[in-house]
């Protein structure tokens, strides 16, 4: 298994994008801390099924956004698998609006969750691997942050952050033999996007977009995570992988 004996802090995983990439990293040998911040449920159900596979895990709810809850979160990782050595910052929701009609409060929530939460647990997370001189960080943007999005200006500019904070996170913590990377998702088949999948005139909208003409399963998105989290991409840093099927290319 590619990640035996490693442990992982998957933030947003109790559901969706997050919870798939905690279950792959569990199958190839990891210990997952799954977080959460309201659906307590699902992930309680996902620590289950990672202790079936005869890895530790623990749940914790915490707001990526609030210091103090993300700093015990990475703390608790340490303190229940003994070490950390992947953190995947997936957090994550949207609050679409058009410019001219977007509240203060939904720009400030979405940045919050996307860039500020990433931000927090970096910080909380790179002591452990500065001191261990080893880290996978993988930061999860969206095609959005590279095209843009028409009513989503907060989300889009938040994955747009993404892509920069992550270049100068690598360029910061390379000397710690720290390798930091973004992936960027397209459509994926999650509840984030039912909207999309489900209504005729959206899906052959971005079916034009999308070179490949699928939405993207919980399959086709998992192994660059893996491959990401491994020793097999040990001299990749500071790089953004799209995984979109191609939509980014329009």
């Amino acid at each position: 298994m590619r990640l035996a004996g490693e442990a992982a802090v998957v933030t947003g995983s109790s559901r969706g994008v997050g919870r798939n990439v905690a279950a792959a990293l569990a199958r190839e040998g990891a210990d997952v801390l799954v977080n959460y911040s309201a659906s307590e449920g699902p992930a309680m159900k996902l620590v289950e099924e990672i202790r079936a596979m005869g890895r530790k895990s623990v749940a914790v709810r915490a707001d990526v956004a609030n210091k103090a809850e993300v700093e015990n979160m990475i703390k608790t990782a340490k303190e229940t698998f003994g070490r950390l050595d992947i953190l995947v910052n997936n957090a994550g929701f949207t609050r679409p609006g058009m410019l001219h009609k977007l509240s203060e409060t939904d720009w400030d929530a979405v940045l919050d969750a996307h860039l500020k939460g990433p931000f927090l647990a970096i910080q909380a997370a790179s002591k452990y691997f500065m001191e261990q001189n080893y880290g996978k960080i993988i930061n999860v943007s969206s095609v959005a942050g590279l095209v843009g999005t028409v009513g989503q200006v907060n989300y889009s500019a938040a994955k747009g952050g993404i892509l920069s904070f992550t270049k100068s996170v690598a360029r910061e913590l390379a000397r710690y033999n720290v390798c930091a990377n973004v992936i960027s998702l397209g459509i994926v088949e999650t509840d984030m996007t039912e909207k999309i999948r489900s209504d005729e005139k959206l899906t052959e909208i971005y079916m034009n977009r999308i070179l490949l003409k699928k939405f993207a399963s919980a399959d086709d998105i998992t192994p660059a995570f893996v491959f990401l989290a491994s020793h097999e991409s040990d001299y990749i840093t500071g790089q953004v992988i799209p995984v979109d099927g191609g939509y980014g290319m329009i």
